[in-house]
C-alpha cells in the first residue's frame, strides 16, 4: 500500500531514501471514479519502474479541466484511493493545470501519460529528457473511462436508497 503525501516536502524527504536504489516514477491525472482503465494504466507504468509516484489534480484544477460538476469524488478521498493500489507507491495533490511543476520538483526518472497525450506533447517531458530520463505514452483501453462511466450511471441506474 502506498502512502499519500499531504506536502512536497514529506515526498522529497522519502525520495532522498530512494532515490539512489530505485527508478521512480511519475503519472498524473484526475482519477475521479477508478475504473479498470485506471488500475491497468497504473500497473503497466509501474512495470517501467520501481516506485510510482501519482500526482492527482486538486478539486479546484478538476473544475478547470473538468467542468463545474466535476470531480465526483472529493481530492483526499481520490488520493486514499489511489494509493492503496498495489501498483502505487505514493500520492501527491497539485493545485495547478498541469504537474510541470511537480515535475521538476521530483525529477522522475521515467515519466508517464496515457494514449491521449504523444510523447512529444507530454506535460514535463522535454524536462525528464534534458537528464536522461524516458518519456512513455500508454495505450488507453477502449471504452473504460471516467466519462463513459458518469453517462452509463445517468441513463441506466435507478436513483434508490444508498447501500
Amino acid at each position: 500500500m502506498g502512502i499519500f503525501y499531504q506536502s512536497e516536502s514529506e515526498l522529497l524527504n522519502q525520495l532522498k531514501n530512494i532515490r539512489s536504489q530505485k527508478k521512480i516514477i511519475f503519472t498524473n491525472g484526475c482519477f475521479d471514479l477508478l475504473h479498470v482503465g485506471h488500475v491497468r494504466y497504473l500497473q503497466e507504468a509501474k512495470n517501467l519502474g520501481d516506485y510510482l509516484i501519482v500526482g492527482i489534480n486538486t478539486d479546484s484544477s478538476v473544475k478547470i479541466l473538468k467542468g463545474p460538476t466535476r470531480p465526483i469524488q472529493e481530492e483526499n478521498d481520490r488520493a486514499e484511493i489511489l494509493a492503496a493500489l498495489a501498483a502505487v507507491d505514493a500520492t501527491i495533490l497539485f493545485n495547478d493545470e498541469t504537474p510541470e511543476k511537480l515535475i521538476h520538483t521530483i525529477k522522475p526518472d521515467i515519466l508517464v501519460k496515457g494514449g491521449d497525450w504523444t510523447v512529444d506533447n507530454i506535460v514535463g517531458g522535454n524536462f525528464v529528457q534534458s537528464y536522461g530520463g524516458k518519456v512513455f505514452s500508454l495505450q488507453f483501453i477502449d471504452g473504460k473511462s471516467t466519462t463513459n462511466l458518469i453517462s452509463k450511471s445517468n441513463t441506466k441506474i435507478p436513483v434508490g436508497k444508498d447501500s
